[in-house]
């Protein structure tokens, strides 16, 4: 009888090259890779229907699926360490030049509770916007679609991580006109209730030590850029500011309460989700892959 293969969902980014080193080794064996264009949104919506098993996907928008209801996952690792950076993107001929530009305007979101959604809500926060100043929501789902988007006018802006985006933007395709860093780690490891515990506890396990490689002193030295140039097309000069700016976690197999704690407060301060003063973040966490740490 065939082994079963572990089902991860993942996104086209250069922050999964670890994880693509992994699967061309494992070569098939126990891992099935599930690509999914729509982001973290698509990984949500396929954990419900049992279509992936596992999937590596942003923080907060993990997050606030789980303190807005979800039932069909719960975190099971981390995976990196340092913030994300979104670029805040508009057509190549739009009329916004400034984020004060965009003030009350609509913004594009790939799927409702996204982290494009998400990081809108932070932004606006940060922003101080209240009212009718808070942007407005038009699910427009893929990044073509998103693009497509802000150059016909139909929405003002829309936000997707910088590097990725950088292509486009020295292609002529869209404008960047600032960004925005999420107050939290950016990427955390989930896993479908029901999934098999020890299948996604050794994925974690066979993962780490690509993790570790890819993320040491003498892989960024060369071997690290070569690989996501290559892989990715990114140029070199932006692969390595990139490189410069991330940190993955060495452990991946804990899940931190602290940076948990912290990201529901932010997500709260946005409006992402609603307060709640007796929340057990320990509810949000699979016990029997992940061990709880500060």
């Amino acid at each position: 009888m065939a082994t079963k293969l572990l089902r991860v969902g993942w996104h086209r980014e250069h922050f999964l090259s670890p994880l693509l080193q992994l699967v061309a080794a494992d070569a098939g064996k126990t891992i099935e890779l599930v690509e999914c264009p729509g982001g973290t949104g698509e990984m949500q919506v396929k954990l419900k229907n049992n279509e992936i098993d596992v999937c590596i996907a942003l923080t907060d928008a993990l997050i606030a699926g789980l303190a807005n209801g979800q039932t069909s996952y719960k975190l099971c690792g981390r995976y990196i360490a340092s913030p994300l950076r979104w670029a805040i993107i508009t057509g190549k001929d739009s009329k916004y030049n400034s984020v004060d530009d965009i003030k009350g305007t609509t913004f594009g979101i790939s799927r409702q509770g996204s982290g494009s959604q998400v990081m809108a809500s932070v932004l606006a926060l940060e922003q101080g916007w209240t009212g009718e100043e808070q942007p407005k929501f038009k699910i427009e789902g893929q990044f073509v679609a998103l693009r497509n988007s802000v150059n016909n006018g139909d929405t003002s802006v829309f936000l997707w991580e910088w590097f990725t985006t950088k292509p486009h933007v020295d292609s002529g395709e869209v404008r960047f006109i600032g960004h925005v860093n999420t107050p939290w780690p950016c990427w955390q490891i989930a896993s479908r209730n029901g999934s098999d515990d020890a299948a996604v506890a050794a994925f974690l396990a066979s993962l780490e030590p690509y993790v570790n490689k890819f993320d040491s002193e003498e892989s960024r030295a060369g071997p690290a850029v070569d690989y996501v140039t290559e892989t990715f097309g990114q140029q070199r000069a932006d692969v390595v500011e990139w490189l410069g700016s991330v940190k993955w976690e060495s452990r991946l197999a804990e899940i931190s309460e602290n940076t948990l704690s912290a990201t529901l407060h932010g997500l709260e301060q946005a409006g992402v989700i609603k307060k709640e003063s007796d929340r057990d973040v320990s509810a949000f966490i699979n016990t029997n892959v992940a061990r709880i740490v500060e």
